[in-house]
Order: C-alpha cells, then structure tokens, then sequence
C-alpha cells in the first residue's frame, strides 16, 4: 500500500510539473508573439516613413534638375548677350542659392534614410529572433506534451494489462525487489518471448513421434552407411577403369603412331607423319593426324590434296590393322583419286598385307586389278539385267600360258 501510495504521488507529481511546464511555455509563447506583433507595427511606421522621405527626395532631385537646366539655359543666354542684364544675373544668382539649399535638403534626407533603414534592419533582427524563440517554445510544448500523452497512454496500458491477468496494483508494486530498473524487465520480458515464440504449439503427442523418428533416423543412417560404401566402391572402381583406359589408350596410341611413322613414308615414297593430342586429359584428348609428304611442310590432314588426305588415310587405316588385325577388310575406291605411281605403291602395301588380312576392295583401277588374285565384275548386257563374271586370276594365268 505504501509503495502504492508512492507511486501514485510521483504520478501525480509528474502530471504537476508537466502542465507548469506546459503552462510555462504557453505563456512565453505568448509574450514573445506580443513582442513580434510590436515589432511589426514599429516597421510598418519606419516604411511608411522611409516612402515619404523617398517621394520627397524624388521631388527635391526633380527641383535640383529643373534648376539646372534653368541655370543651363541663363548661362547660354549670359555668354550669346554682350552686355549681361543685371536682373538676370540676379535671379542667377536666386537659382544657384536655392539649388545648394535644395542640395542640402537632399543631403540630409539621404541621411535620414540611411538611418531609417539601418533602424529597420535592427528591427527586422530583434523580430528573426523573436520569431526563433517562439518556434522553439512551440517545439519544446508539443515535446511535453507527447510526453505526457505517452506516459498517459503506458499508465492506462499498464492497468488494463494487470486487469486482463487478474492482478492488483498493490500485489505486484510489493513483489518488485528494490533497485529492479526497467530496461533489466524488459530484456528478461524479450527473452521469455523468444523462448515461447521458439517452442511453437504445445503437442501432446511429441513423444510418440520422437520414437518413431528415431527408429526412421537409424534406418536412414543404415541406408546412408550403405549407399557410402557403394559409392566409394563405385568411384575406386570408376578410378580403376580412367587409369586402365588411359594406359591403354597410351599404349594403343604409341603403337599406332609408330605404324603410321613407319607405313607413311613407304606409301608416299618418303616424307613423314604423325599423330597429335589435342588435350591434356588422356580420357577426352582428340587427335591429329600431322603429315608432311615429299617436298612439302607439316601440316594438318585437312590441308592436304585428296589424293594425299586418302594416301594418309591408308597408312593410318593400315598401321591400326598392323595392332589389331581384322579376318577381312573392305576398300571401296580407295585408289579413285591416285595417280599411277601411288596406286602401285598402294596395290604393293596392300598385296604385302594381304598374307595376314583377306582384302576384299572396289576399284576401277587396272594396276590394283593386277594385284588382286580373284576378280568379280558385273556386266549389263541388256537394259536393266545386271549379270556377276568371275575370274580367277591364277587360272586365266595357266590358260593363257597353255
């Protein structure tokens, strides 16, 4: 009840300073807009005054002027007359006496500006900070007052909350320890938050599911143990069969690029060729065919003649059969684009083949009809009736020798 009672006084406490405050700064709002009128009605009357003193210098500088040219024109009719008229030098002299007085006059009218407008730029700073207290004064009222309606707004917060939770003020002013401030409340009050907010709904049956996750997480873990095995089983073996195949390809390479560095120079009649990675990885390089034939430069396959790219294509084609040989081998016109000289050099390659490889080959070509030991054609006699002439070549040999 005690604590009760003193809370309430430093709220109403509070709530007495606040309105002296706020009476306060009404007041001097008040005063210092009295004073800016005030000192808007002393420059409205220095205006006023400084535009009569302007209209009368204008009047005076126009009086000066109409002197002047008066003066002007006495003097041009003084020097055209031989014997100057005393009355005229007179009002001359009248002339000039009024213009220095008016001369005068409108000095001192300069004067009384100068003044008038340094008076007012005096006054227009005593308003400019006239006017910078008030706003200032207004700034710190509405200050006070958001204060107040806040800690007005809280108190009432505050009360309808220990309502809502069934709690009276006097009950919870004495459980507050002493020294207790209220930013240590509200981080205990943020942290049970995020500890409630972290837990979520409230689920009954959280145990149940916890058993049967964990028997599903062993199950998993098994399964995963296991594809883990495999999997290193699987890229051993995969690692087994990249070095394998690159040391066969290595060796299967050599081999072919020596076939070729050895045949290219017996069908061509010299020159030289060989086979190029491409790539630096053994298991995606390409590969290209270099060749230089007789009395040209290196150059790749794709530069070559016809008769030349087929020429290397045989030396490749038969230095792979040389590591590999095959029952038969097919050639379709492969001497098609060959001279004589290569065709013979072509028909001895392959007749020096041919006691460990069946050829069997296409061509047009007499000289490599020559070299062949069995010879089939195909004849049309008539339109459209196609007929197949066999000829063994050892036979017709002892027939025509008979």
């Amino acid at each position: 009840m005690a604590d009760d009672a003193g809370v309430r006084e430093q709220l109403e406490q509070a709530r007495e300073e606040t309105q002296k405050s706020v009476e306060d700064a009404r007041e001097k709002n008040r005063e210092n807009k009295d004073l800016s009128h005030e000192l808007a009605l002393k420059q409205q009357a220095i205006m006023a005054q400084l535009q009569s003193t302007r209209e009368t210098m204008d009047r005076m500088a126009a009086q000066v002027e109409r002197s002047k040219e008066k003066m002007g024109v006495l003097a041009d009719q003084i020097d055209e007359s031989d014997e100057p008229i005393e009355s005229m030098r007179s009002e001359l002299e009248d002339q000039l006496g009024q213009g220095l007085g008016v001369e005068k006059e409108l000095g001192l009218a300069k004067a009384r500006v100068d003044d008038n407008e340094s008076a007012i730029r005096e006054l227009e700073q005593k308003r400019n900070k006239a006017q910078e207290k008030t706003d200032a004064t207004r700034e710190r009222l509405m200050e006070v007052r958001l204060k107040s309606e806040g800690a007005s707004v809280k108190r009432d917060g505050l009360l309808e909350q220990l309502e809502q939770s069934k709690f009276s003020l006097e009950e919870v002013l004495s459980a507050i320890p002493e020294g207790l401030e209220e930013g240590q409340c509200e981080q205990e009050l943020e942290k049970i938050s995020n500890r409630i907010q972290r837990l979520g709904p409230i689920n009954l049956a959280a145990i149940d599911e916890y058993g049967l996750q964990s028997e599903r997480k062993v199950y998993l873990d098994s399964q995963n143990e296991d594809l883990e095995k495999a999997l290193n089983t699987l890229q051993n073996a995969i690692r087994k069969i990249d070095k394998e195949t690159r040391a066969r390809f290595k060796e299967t390479f050599d081999k072919i690029n020596s076939g070729l560095q050895t045949l290219f120079p017996r069908v061509f009649g010299g020159g030289h060729a060989y086979l190029d990675m491409t790539g630096e990885d053994l298991l995606d390089t390409g590969v290209a065919i270099m060749a230089r034939p007789p009395g040209k430069r290196n150059s790749t396959i794709h530069l070559l003649s016809g008769g030349e790219k087929a020429m290397t294509a045989i030396a490749l084609v038969f230095s792979i059969f040389h590591l590999n040989p095959s029952p038969f081998c097919m050639l379709d016109e492969v001497d098609a684009p060959l001279d004589d000289a290569n065709v013979q050099r072509y028909a001895n390659l392959v007749k020096e083949m041919s006691q460990s490889v069946q050829f069997i080959f296409i061509t047009h070509n007499k000289i490599t009809m020559e070299m062949a030991n069995q010879l089939m054609g195909v004849t049309m006699h008539e339109a459209g009736v196609s007929r197949i002439v066999a000829v063994d070549i050892n036979e017709a040999a002892e027939l025509a020798a008979m």
